[in-house]
């Protein structure tokens, strides 16, 4: 099932939804897809006129492809502008990823302050591609693709502090406007910004990401390139903790991004 696919099918019926094997990263669901469709669920619980402004997720549990996901949504608040939204993601009465959403319509307001702009990078088609290889990379790969442009690979065993590139949905997919949904998996579709200080595999994973939009999000489509920036904050005892950025191709910022990320090397 394409991404596309499985955004209509929560939207048909969030109760039940079942994510197939290709979606896989490691032994669960990819983590941005699992928002994505956590999201979907919620957005449909608020007014049209409250973008999203905040996520705040939390991985509980490796959802496992193949099984169905209820994607359960409860409105905490609806205030005269901003709507406060839980969602949970349960599988076999398990919860696997609870998210707290603030929407909010927006304010008049004298504060107006520029965005830092996007890092200078060579061209995309310049950048390393890191393709998906069965068995190798995470499944969900086949779907989205990257073009390395800083810092180290994985387990490549560069003590850099960052990485980043370009991100979007590989070409062979439905070309359509991009939305938070899309937004969302390709944030998380680079792997933690730690796995280049090792020298081998080892699992990593996220446990907290918050997430910020910057509303009104420009116009974009699935095979428009952004860029993205990752920068390790701290590091200890098997945690990270990471901020990124990811920037529309004219160089407009529209998402700010923390991770708490779980490493076992």
């Amino acid at each position: 099932m394409s991404f596309s696919e499985l955004v209509d099918a929560v939207r048909d019926n969030p109760l039940s939804v079942v994510i197939p094997g290709e979606w896989g990263q490691g032994r669960a669901c990819f983590g941005g897809l699992m928002a994505a469709l956590q999201f979907e669920a919620m957005r449909a619980q608020v007014p049209a006129d409250r973008p999203v402004r905040s996520l705040a997720i939390t991985f509980v549990g490796p959802a496992a492809p193949g099984v169905p996901i209820s994607f359960e949504v409860e409105v905490l608040r609806e205030g005269k502008a901003v709507s406060q939204v839980l969602g949970r993601a349960m599988q076999d009465g398990q919860v696997m990823t609870i998210i707290q959403g603030s929407f909010g319509a927006p304010r008049a307001s004298v504060i107006s302050v520029q965005a830092e702009p996007a890092p200078s990078l060579k061209p995309v088609e310049d950048c390393q591609e890191l393709p998906f290889i069965p068995g190798i990379t995470p499944e969900y790969l086949r779907f989205m693709s990257m073009r390395w442009g800083l810092g180290g690979l994985p387990f490549s065993n560069t003590p850099s502090r960052e990485i980043g590139g370009y991100v979007r949905f590989r070409g062979d997919v439905k070309q359509e406007p991009l939305t938070v949904a899309h937004l969302l998996a390709l944030v998380d579709t680079w792997p933690p910004a730690l796995l280049p200080h090792l020298s081998k595999p080892a699992p990593g994973s996220s446990l907290t990401w918050t997430i910020e939009f910057v509303q009104p999000l420009p116009q974009m489509d699935t095979l428009d390139w952004c860029l993205y920036r990752a920068v390790i904050e701290h590091a200890r005892d098997g945690y990270g903790h990471t901020a990124a950025y990811l920037w529309a191709p004219n160089g407009e910022l529209v998402a700010i991004s923390r991770q708490t990320v779980t490493v076992f090397g």
